[in-house]
């Protein structure tokens, strides 16, 4: 047994080398002509990118906004393709925290539209979603409605959780791209955490972390 597995681990160590050799000869031999493509495409690659910077730019992508009715909605969700939106009510505690974070991975993430939406002022969009539970973010991609973040449950069931936090529960749902770049920072620098200058007592169910219901 022990000399099969010696003789897997050489023939596997080979295969890797040969592949290697392959792709190292394929440097060598390539000429001018070989360059100028490989040049060539990753100048096109970088103008079809800020390109699509830029057209994010001119949809609202970059800022965190309100949208003010439900018309408005449906056609920013016709418009951007990944949207994260914050459903509040202007008395919610929770909801200004919420603001907080998005306003930051807003110019972060100009993939996705970041917005909010006031529920009082969109009752046939609130109970089209289900809405029940403020503040709650709803992730859409594609036009379809992929997740939501119910309360702060899913964020350390706390007040204090930290923009990291949030922002690795948005990648979970694809609707943001996330390199862990900030988790990968300067050693010693910390996370910027909000934390409210009067804590409100949360209302709701024991197992129930939302402001209102």
């Amino acid at each position: 047994m022990e000399s099969v597995l010696q003789q897997t681990v050489i023939e596997v160590a080979s295969h890797v080398e040969q592949q290697l050799d392959a792709e190292l000869e394929k440097l060598e031999n390539l000429d001018i002509n070989d360059y100028e493509k490989i040049r060539a495409n990753r100048l096109n690659e970088l103008k079809r990118m800020q390109k699509q910077k830029q057209d994010w730019l001119v949809l609202g992508h970059g800022e965190y906004s309100e949208i003010y009715d439900e018309k408005e909605f449906f056609e920013v969700s016709k418009k951007s393709e990944n949207i994260v939106c914050l459903f509040y009510k202007d008395d919610s505690q929770r909801c200004k925290i919420v603001d907080h974070h998005f306003k930051i991975l807003a110019k972060k993430h100009i993939e996705a539209r970041f917005c909010k939406l006031n529920v009082e002022r969109c009752p046939f969009l609130t109970e089209r979603l289900r809405i029940r539970i403020i503040p709650t973010i709803a992730l859409i991609v594609n036009g379809k409605t992929k997740d939501y973040i119910v309360g702060f449950t899913e964020l350390g069931n706390c007040d204090d959780f930290s923009t990291e936090t949030l922002q690795c529960r948005l990648a979970q749902s694809g609707v943001i791209n996330y390199d862990d770049d900030l988790q990968s920072s300067e050693p010693g620098k910390k996370s910027f955490i909000f934390r409210p200058q009067k804590p409100k007592t949360i209302k709701g169910h024991s197992s129930d972390d939302s402001d209102d219901e």
